[in-house]
């Protein structure tokens, strides 16, 4: 039975490590895309995530705080 678990679990993280996201470009030894671009259209909007989370987090916890009776 160990040895059975072994295998699932090698099976199950093994395509883990073979998926990328996106494919390495040949000039980003340092990290950057060298173009000025930012590296993910996500670093744009950084600041309105946050700020969207903060409110989301206020608002369920208003919504969930018990009220006393």
């Amino acid at each position: 039975m160990k040895t059975i678990n072994k295998l699932v679990l090698a099976f199950l993280l093994l395509p883990v490590f073979l998926v990328n996201a996106q494919p390495p470009s040949p000039d980003s030894g340092n990290g950057s895309n060298g173009t000025g671009a930012p590296a993910s259209p996500v670093d744009m909007y950084l600041f309105l995530l946050a700020v969207i989370a903060i409110i989301l987090i206020l608002f369920f916890s208003k919504k969930y705080t018990p009220k006393d009776v």
